[in-house]
């Protein structure tokens, strides 16, 4: 166990957690909604500090960023929880680990190890990512001061319910996230989250503002964010306070967890979900969990020129001339890697 950041101390022994939105008040010998921040007489605890559930190598563009670090590898890692309870979640048996089974399960791997590890498989990048990383802040704090120094970017795929004072502690430290904008309408986040919209799009200007490089996923799931003025709304939001640049990514929905009898998302919902992006005038709109690979594709926003050729695991083909068009010369954005 480690002392948390984040966190003021209250009457008779309470805390108050400022980490994530959810503010949680905990009494003492109880834990936050993530089950992973216990308060011992008033004194919060994180749990999860150098515990991982998952270390794997992955394509940047799994995470999915596209426009960070294009065709390289980065160096995933995850420890048990989450501070949400998607009914639709892929990961669910590592992020409610501690909410339904009542353990935190993992391997000991400290700071140094991780970033060790990193550098020894190549990867340019570190992503805190399959669960939520906010949750296990702390650890990811430490390993991306270390990764720093040894040259290696940091990436965060998140939900983004972080806090203000936490993105602005991580930023020096922090390159790039992806979040999870998982629907427009804040009754959504309330059924099916376990959460509010709104800190949500707070954290996503903040991110914004900060520098940091943004990429931002929804699942399109049939019958619950799909409605075409939900998605529109979604990519007016996107385009008016993120930029036209901002990488939006469209991932079909396939039924698991509490879901299993919601069908897949039809194609044509997601191409329908697409041309909206693209008619508001997002200039990077993908579609991804599609059998073909076509809409992963990056053209230039000016001629249409294939600038960035992938498929279903990756950049497959650069075709940029020193990061512009090789057609028009425009410039694609994107954050290309150190030389």
């Amino acid at each position: 166990m480690k002392e948390a950041m984040f966190y003021t101390k209250e009457a008779e022994d309470r805390v108050r957690c400022h980490l994530c939105a959810h503010r949680c008040s905990i009494a003492n010998r109880k834990k936050g909604i993530c089950q992973v921040r216990e308060n011992r007489e008033g004194t919060l605890y994180t749990l999860v500090y150098g515990r991982t559930i998952s270390q794997n190598i992955d394509p940047i563009e799994k995470k999915p960023l596209f426009h960070f670090y294009p065709a390289s590898t980065t160096y995933s890692i995850a420890t048990p929880g989450c501070n949400f309870r998607c009914a639709w979640c892929q990961n669910w048996e590592i992020s409610q680990m501690p909410k339904q089974q009542h353990l935190i399960a993992g391997y000991e791997a400290t700071p140094k190890a991780i970033v060790a590890k990193a550098k020894q498989s190549g990867c340019s990048s570190i992503a805190y990512t399959y669960t939520e990383p906010t949750i296990f802040f702390e650890y990811a704090y430490d390993i991306a001061r270390l990764a720093r120094e040894a040259g290696l970017a940091n990436i965060f795929v998140t939900n983004g319910y972080m806090t203000g004072e936490m993105l602005k502690t991580f930023q020096p430290y922090l390159d790039a996230a992806n979040v999870d904008l998982k629907a427009f309408r804040d009754q959504t986040y309330r059924k099916y989250v376990g959460a509010l919209l709104q800190p949500v799009l707070d954290s996503l200007k903040l991110i914004k503002q900060l520098g940091i490089w943004l990429e931002v996923t929804t699942l399109v799931i049939p019958g619950i964010n799909d409605d075409p003025a939900e998605l529109l709304d979604a990519a007016q939001f996107i385009l008016e306070e993120l930029g036209a640049d901002t990488p939006w990514h469209l991932s079909r929905f396939f039924p698991d967890y509490q879901l299993k009898d919601v069908p897949p998302t039809p194609l044509e919902t997601m191409a329908k979900a697409w041309e909206i992006g693209k008619s508001v005038g997002l200039k990077y709109v993908y579609l991804g969990n599609l059998p073909s690979a076509e809409k992963q594709n990056t053209f230039c926003p000016d001629c249409g020129t294939l600038s960035l050729e992938r498929n279903c695991f990756g950049l497959i083909f650069n075709h940029l001339q020193e990061g512009c068009c090789p057609n028009c010369g425009r410039k694609i954005a994107r954050v290309s890697m150190p030389k």
